[in-house]
């Protein structure tokens, strides 16, 4: 029984995805950064001592990060998926298409800072730390040029 529930949920995912797509164009987007969020935070939280510093669980945040890297995000940023064009539904400023050359490299700071942060994650938390604030940098200032503060 437990295994029909399963596959009939992974089965329904992608009918789900879509329904939210259909709804809102930029929901691919926002999972995108959403998962970039959560491996941040909990690597955050290591370095402010909010959880317990494990070489294992920042190594695989890390890799994380690299692996969401390696995705390529250019459908990701659809025209017509802005803030202006999806009140209420998403923060990206129009900015971003009006200034993808700006865009892409503060993506690739971010991937460089992702690159470095990996190299370190397991080495401690006094190796980690400096990296996650670097990764840090790179996120507040795209997020300061490309995300408006509230919906």
């Amino acid at each position: 029984m437990r295994n029909t529930l399963l596959a009939a949920l992974v089965l329904a995912l992608p009918g789900a995805a879509f329904a939210e797509e259909a709804k809102n164009p930029a929901a691919p987007r926002i999972a995108y950064f959403t998962l970039v969020g959560t491996e941040m935070n909990a690597l955050v939280a290591m370095v402010k001592g909010e959880t317990e510093y494990d070489a294992a669980k920042a190594s695989r945040g890390a890799a994380d990060l690299v692996a969401l890297t390696q995705y390529s995000g250019d459908d990701l940023m659809a025209p017509g998926t802005s803030n202006a064009d999806l009140p209420g539904k998403t923060r990206a400023l129009p900015k971003i298409w009006e200034d993808m050359a700006g865009y892409g490299a503060a993506g690739k700071a971010f991937g460089d800072a992702v690159t470095e942060l990996a190299a370190v994650a397991g080495n401690g938390k006094d190796a980690l730390a400096p990296a996650v604030a670097k990764l840090g940098g790179t996120c507040k200032g795209c997020h300061d040029t490309y995300r408006a503060k509230d919906f």
